[in-house]
């Protein structure tokens, strides 16, 4: 048989591909000339999205040497965003950026036929920080600002901006500077970094945004729908995350509070109601920033990331879905990438299969979400230090399970 892959497992499978996704699934198992579609993101800490792809294929290919195989890594905003893109065919581009404490560091971004795919973790990511350091009241996410601007000057006419894994609480006021806004103090200097830095806020001007993003198509990609404050707000449910103690907590919820009320007055009442809309407290508010500067529309992660991935044409040539994450759990459900997956292949009447290290679902959570069943790493390696330095071998053995159970 044929191979198929956007990854290079090898080339002209799409027509066998096409050809396999004539054949059904009967009783809970595929047909010799099934094309398996792996479609899963990152295991944090252990894998990436594309390292997913390979152990599975690997994994499904000791099972069935000639099983068709395409491989679309996924990601729904967060980090690993750009990855996915560069995976599916998009330019990766470099450029010298601020980093959450002021540092300069190399960021990417993605660029294909004028979309580019924007991941604010890049730039202004929890990862950045050094082990141990945290700065929850003064990380900035002025170099998300910088990334975007990089994507206009290559010439994308649609961003996508992935926003999650930020170290930042500054609600996208170090974006929106970066971008040509100024926030100034009492003294009509510009205020200190940081989501602290909002409390001495007094004059909020957006005029001098980089006017190119009236032309733009930008849309906020996020598996969040948080407010921007309040007990579900960015600070409350995020905060603790990159540090925040209960003091820094409630300082963080007033500045991000005192901040949207100065831009009503900038702006008008649209920034009010921006800081009560589903994704204004994505990254740690990053998302109000985007929404009441930059007229950027929401849409969950990965919804839109199947959409730039290409992922409906992909799964029209597929008879099973392989999908996954480090863990499975209530969060998954709530859109992270494996539901997304599944949601769409359950549309089609695909099967879809999971993987993960860790497995926190019952069977008919499993179910409701589309996932037929999902094999853990802990079943084969219940130590988890042991289970995540080994992900690999052992995913591969967990593809060998599924091969044996659904290929054969």
């Amino acid at each position: 048989m044929g191979r198929c892959s956007l990854l290079g497992y090898g080339r002209g499978g799409a027509t066998a591909c096409s050809k396999a996704r004539d054949d059904k699934v009967t009783d809970g198992a595929v047909t010799e000339t099934a094309c398996v579609l792996v479609a899963a993101d990152k295991f944090k800490g252990s894998l990436t999205a594309v390292q997913v792809a390979e152990r599975v294929t690997a994994g499904l290919r000791r099972v069935v040497p000639d099983v068709h195989v395409e491989a679309l890594p996924v990601a729904d905003g967060g980090d690993g965003t750009v990855a996915a893109a560069v995976a599916a065919g998009f330019e990766r581009r470099e450029v010298r950026v601020t980093g959450p404490l002021g540092e300069q560091r190399t960021a990417a971004f993605a660029l294909r036929d004028g979309t580019a795919v924007v991941e604010m973790a890049e730039a202004s990511g929890l990862q950045h920080l050094p082990e141990g350091v945290f700065a929850p009241l003064t990380s900035t996410t002025y170099g998300s600002g910088e990334l975007l601007r990089a994507a206009l000057d290559a010439g994308a006419r649609t961003i996508v901006f992935g926003v999650g894994g930020s170290a930042t609480t500054d609600g996208g006021a170090g974006m929106l500077a970066a971008l040509g806004a100024r926030f100034l103090d009492k003294a009509g200097e510009p205020v200190g970094p940081g989501g602290g830095g909002l409390r001495d806020l007094v004059t909020a001007d957006l005029a001098g945004i980089d006017a190119r993003f009236a032309d733009v198509d930008l849309v906020l990609a996020s598996d969040v729908d948080n407010p921007l404050t309040g007990p579900k707000g960015a600070p409350a449910v995020y905060g603790p995350q990159k540090g925040a103690t209960e003091e820094d907590v409630a300082t963080l919820d007033a500045a991000l509070g005192h901040y949207a009320s100065v831009l009503e007055k900038a702006v008008g009442p649209q920034a009010a109601r921006y800081a009560l809309s589903p994704g204004a407290g994505a990254a740690g508010g990053i998302g109000y920033g985007a929404l009441v500067g930059l007229g950027a529309s929401f849409r969950p992660g990965i919804e839109v990331m199947l959409d730039v991935l290409g992922f409906a044409a992909a799964l029209e040539r597929a008879t099973l879905v392989i999908t996954g994450e480090g863990s499975l759990d209530e969060q998954t459900l709530h859109g992270k990438a494996p539901a997304g997956v599944a949601a769409a292949a359950r549309a089609k009447n695909i099967e879809v299969i999971a993987v993960c290290g860790r497995l926190a679902l019952l069977p008919e959570a499993l179910g409701k979400a589309g996932i037929r069943r999902a094999y853990s790493l802990a079943e084969l390696e219940p130590d988890q230090a042991r289970s995540m330095a080994e992900a690999g071998p052992l995913l591969e053995r967990a593809a060998e399970a599924i091969a044996r159970d659904f290929l054969l």
